[in-house]
């Protein structure tokens, strides 16, 4: 079997990746590749992670997946989607590290599924804010408390994962940046897939629907009807087009409100993740989705 794990990062994508496979149900399966609900997987996985770490792997955990799952036999291709797989909200950047405990994680998996193929997927973000936004959602009250007095400058993606890709080489991993999903959405997911890039999607383009104006969403869907068959860099430059002159400002601006988060900080630590996205590409073994 090949096992799609797409483990994040928190406040990304918000499920809309899985929401729109989940929407492609009946056409995915018949290419061999399931997608179950996260309600039939995510509370039993997160048990079986922590159990892990104190009593082990038990022999018959991925048999009682299966089951759980309702899989009489193994599909092609399972994708499995959890934020939380390496972690909660509070482990996201707790001590000034990204995701601590991802390679441990990652091994779990490994160690359940060792007779199947995995590949890692997994969307990066700009620490500027990646770390206002998570720390929102933990009972940090101030971001040096959070990051163990780490100063912010400090913290590479990179790190997290080296430290995975040295752990489990085995495992191919995808990388991309959460800022340009909107311009690689369908590649994202039809790689997530496994299916070819003209097979359509319902929802391709939901994302985009967000951050453009209705205006601008007709007549991008207008321009697509009267330009079938593009390439997906294509259909890349004619997105950025459209939201060169279509998008929705209010949709995609995003306050930063967090004490001596300064312009000089932001503009520092997106000159620094350039420079970190740009080492993660030349990691050997990594695969990065730019547009």
């Amino acid at each position: 079997m090949q096992l799609v794990l797409h483990a994040g990062a928190h406040i990304t994508d918000e499920d809309r990746l899985l929401k729109c496979l989940t929407a492609n149900k009946p056409m995915l399966a018949e290419r061999g590749t399931e997608v179950p609900y996260p309600k039939t997987y995510r509370r039993l996985l997160r048990d079986i992670l922590h159990a892990a770490v104190q009593t082990g792997i038990a022999d018959d955990t991925r048999e009682v997946l299966m089951d759980a799952l309702c899989f009489d036999e193994a599909p092609g291709r399972l994708i499995l989607s959890n934020p939380g797989f390496f972690g909660t909200p509070k482990m996201a950047a707790s001590g000034g590290d990204f995701y601590t405990a991802a390679a441990g994680r990652t091994q779990i998996f490994r160690d359940i599924f060792a007779r199947d193929d995995i590949e890692l997927f997994f969307a990066i973000c700009n620490p500027a804010t990646f770390l206002p936004a998570i720390m929102a959602q933990t009972k940090f009250d101030s971001l040096p408390t959070y990051l163990g007095r780490t100063d912010p400058r400090e913290m590479r993606w990179s790190g997290m994962i080296e430290q995975v890709r040295s752990a489990i080489p085995d495992i191919p991993i995808t990388i991309w940046c959460n800022e340009d999903t909107p311009l690689i959405w369908g590649q994202i997911l039809r790689e997530m897939a496994g299916i070819e890039p003209g097979v359509p999607l319902t929802g391709e383009y939901a994302l985009l629907r967000e951050i453009m104006t209705p205006t601008g969403m007709t007549r991008f869907e207008s321009y697509l009807k009267q330009h079938p068959g593009m390439t997906e860099m294509q259909k890349r430059r004619v997105i950025s087009a459209f939201l060169d002159k279509f998008a929705d400002e209010d949709a995609i601006e995003e306050e930063l409100d967090l004490p001596g988060w300064t312009d000089d900080m932001v503009n520092e630590l997106t000159d620094l993740y350039d420079e970190d996205v740009y080492r993660i590409g030349r990691i050997p073994g990594i695969t990065l989705i730019d547009p």
